[in-house]
């Protein structure tokens, strides 16, 4: 087995790059964000659910699987002194520079919309907690992580990982048992089906920490998978045999899932709304599968300048975009372009402002490890090393 997984780099940076695309997509569509444009609708919520069921899934898997690189060449030690060192950086930036726009334009246009907002006065409010903004659908308690929720959740699995890891690196064995046939497709359907079905309901999906008990359980154990099958070659050789039909399973799932939500209302009976909660989780593992398969079968020796200077940008890009896009996309609303100039150039300011954001930042040696990047230029192409860990995010 290799140590470093150019497929797995891929992958990592394809998903970061959905999700951004994603999330410029959330400001033109009706369901909750941050900000929104006038002219939101229904319009690209199809398109929007291509990724939805599955693109986080998969990053949680990545990052497990990065873990295991890593973890196999430290003690227990050095490894979670190393994690935390490339994580918590940027989960602070984050907290208290680059997430604040995102909740200042979120109060101006939704709480305290036609009320004057001093930008001093806001964040002594957002830092201290004290800003008691709420209105119809609830409380904006602050200071909080948004996006970064994600980096906030890898930091508390990687503390919850580290008394695992004599036993995950035995688990390959048992795996291939319940991993063989169909169970490839059938175990890891079931049990995401069965979080869905008793889960769900309870709890949804908040991203806080303290109350997310559906994810919790999700992502975690899609976390020690990934962790688990990282070397296990027979996995990936045989999501590489089912590739084809895991996509067809997958878009299948997807036109189920665009079908019922078109037509689900209060009055769909609970045994439906189970059926389709079952087809949400076959859509998402078979779309990482096919993911999976098809990275390993076309990209697994695709190093290069490209995949190098993407594999580190990614997660700067990661850390900023949201709030580009929920500036840009404020100001570009005021302007009322027509939607077929506005859309390219919010996408346009968001991947300009994304790549500024790394340039800059790799450029100043004291702003790397803020960024999630190693504090050194790294070792020399071609040298044998594992998954950085900021790179695992």
């Amino acid at each position: 087995m290799p140590q470093r997984r150019y497929d797995l780099d891929w992958l990592r940076i394809i998903a970061f790059g959905l999700l951004i695309l994603y999330h410029c997509g959330m400001f033109y569509v009706s369901w909750d964000w941050h900000v929104k444009s006038s002219r939101a609708s229904e319009a690209i919520e199809p398109l929007m659910l291509l990724t939805n069921p599955w693109r986080l899934t998969l990053l949680f898997l990545i990052s497990g699987a990065a873990t295991r690189f890593m973890a196999d060449k430290m003690s227990a030690w050095r490894f979670t002194s190393a994690r935390m060192g490339r994580l918590w950086p940027p989960l602070l930036l984050a907290v208290f520079v680059i997430v604040p726009p995102q909740s200042y334009f979120e109060i101006a246009e939704a709480i305290e919309a036609g009320a004057p907002l001093s930008l001093d006065h806001f964040y002594q409010r957002y830092v201290t907690a004290s800003g008691h903004w709420c209105d119809a659908d609830g409380c904006l308690t602050t200071p909080t992580y948004n996006h970064m929720w994600f980096v906030a959740y890898l930091i508390l699995y990687t503390l919850a990982l580290i008394p695992l890891l004599p036993l995950l690196r035995r688990i390959p064995r048992g795996l291939s048992v319940l991993l063989a046939g169909p169970g490839i497709i059938l175990t890891p359907w079931l049990f995401m089906t069965a979080l869905r079905l008793t889960l769900y309901p309870l709890f949804g999906e908040s991203h806080d920490f303290r109350e997310d008990w559906y994810l919790h359980p999700l992502y975690f154990a899609v976390f020690l998978f990934g962790f688990a099958v990282a070397k296990h070659q027979p996995f990936f050789d045989r999501a590489v045999s089912l590739r084809w039909p895991a996509l067809i399973v997958a878009l299948a799932s997807w036109a189920a899932l665009v079908s019922f939500y078109a037509t689900a209302g209060e009055a769909t009976p609970d045994w439906q709304r189970n059926l389709f909660r079952a087809v949400h989780e076959l859509d998402a593992w078979c779309a990482i599968l096919a993911a999976l398969g098809f990275a390993h079968r076309h990209l697994k020796d695709a190093d290069g300048p490209v995949r190098q200077l993407l594999t580190q940008a990614i997660f700067p890009f990661y850390l900023i975009h949201q709030t580009i896009i929920v500036v840009a996309g404020h100001y570009l609303d005021a302007l009322a372009l027509p939607l077929w100039i506005e859309a390219p150039l919010l996408i346009g300011s968001t991947a300009l402002g994304c790549w500024l954001f790394f340039d800059l930042g790799r450029r100043i040696s004291i702003l790397r490890v803020w960024i999630g990047l190693p504090s050194n230029a790294g070792p020399k192409r071609g040298s044998v090393q594992a998954v950085p860990v900021g790179e695992a995010g």
